[in-house]
């Protein structure tokens, strides 16, 4: 069997940019990817624009043209799928990693297809695989989705969006444009201070006009068929009619994963332990890069500023080869 010099745990911009680096050094690599290449962008809504312009999001220095100041998805997705495509990335897809082991100096890697060795693993799996749920009784029904994708689907319907993050805002806006009855339900005061500059106004505005209901201070308690019951910031339980439920309430990275692979989690946000110059964890030459650096705070790292971590992890590995 083959000894890859680093296997990489997701197909992300920020796993692609470590098989850039990887490259660049001549280090054997391997990208294992449960879905397609930068899947988490695919499944984003897709009119999403990124918070930041193109130039942020460049990956290798290869530079990311764009027709508007911030990209859409579409245009990430041919930029990071063409970077893959262009630089012959060894990326396997639609397979996911069960277990990662180490014996001796060595990790064994378990996929839902083969075995793989390697000297050294970068977990980069981002965060968008497991929804925060809100763990209440009718979260399993049907018409409750953790994803958003577009507004059509809800034209003429009651929706109700759970919380005031970008994603949150976004569907509000789009489903109540697409003829949506729209009431959101956050559990804080007001919108997320996080929210995209140039959305803001606007959600605030048709809140204020009473275009979209908002119900702030307040917490969805039951969904059942036809309704969702909520306690408003008064106490008082209320129930409306509904149709669909948008419960985006943020999402969180695979801490069973992480923790089944060595890596030690502290605090409350569950930050998993590395070295900050190095991305190395607790288990040595087991490296994390991306947004899954921190933990239950998924705002702490992105794109455009963790895109370093590739080249840290990938002179830590040269590093520790040089006699």
């Amino acid at each position: 069997m083959e000894i890859l010099d680093i296997l990489i745990i997701g197909g992300g911009p920020i796993g692609l940019n470590c098989a850039l680096e990887a490259q660049k050094n001549n280090l054997t690599h391997l990208i294992i990817e449960k879905g397609t290449i930068v899947n988490s962008l695919y499944h984003y809504p897709l009119y999403m624009r990124f918070f930041s312009t193109a130039e942020k999001l460049e990956i290798d220095g290869i530079p990311f043209i764009s027709t508007a100041p911030k990209p859409g998805r579409q245009e990430a997705l041919e930029y990071y799928q063409g970077i893959s495509r262009h630089k012959e990335i060894n990326i396997n897809l639609y397979e996911r990693v069960l277990k990662v082991s180490k014996s001796g100096n060595l990790f064994d890697i378990e996929t839902s297809k083969a075995a793989y060795k390697a000297k050294n693993v970068v977990i980069s799996t981002g965060f968008y695989d497991i929804p925060n749920l809100m763990n209440i009784p009718g979260e399993d029904l049907p018409k409750v989705k953790h994803y958003y994708t577009e507004p059509y689907p809800y034209a003429k319907q009651k929706v109700v969006v759970v919380g005031s993050s970008n994603s949150a805002v976004d569907a509000a806006l789009e489903t109540y444009r697409k003829g949506a009855d729209v009431t959101m339900i956050i559990r804080h005061s007001e919108i997320s201070k996080s929210v995209k500059y140039w959305v803001k106004p606007d959600i605030e505005n048709r809140i204020a006009e009473g275009s979209i209901k908002a119900y702030f201070n307040s917490e969805i308690k039951e969904i059942t068929e036809n309704t969702v019951i909520f306690k408003d910031e008064n106490g008082q339980t209320n129930e409306i009619d509904n149709d669909f439920v948008l419960a985006l309430t943020g999402y969180l990275p695979d801490f069973d994963f992480l923790r089944n692979s060595g890596i030690e989690l502290h605090g409350d946000c569950l930050n998993p332990l590395y070295h900050p110059e190095t991305m190395e964890t607790n288990v040595p030459n087991l490296y994390l890069a991306g947004v899954v650096c921190g933990g239950k705070d998924t705002h702490l790292w992105f794109i455009e500023n963790s895109r370093i971590h590739a080249e840290m992890i990938v002179r830590n590995i040269v590093l520790g080869r040089e006699p």
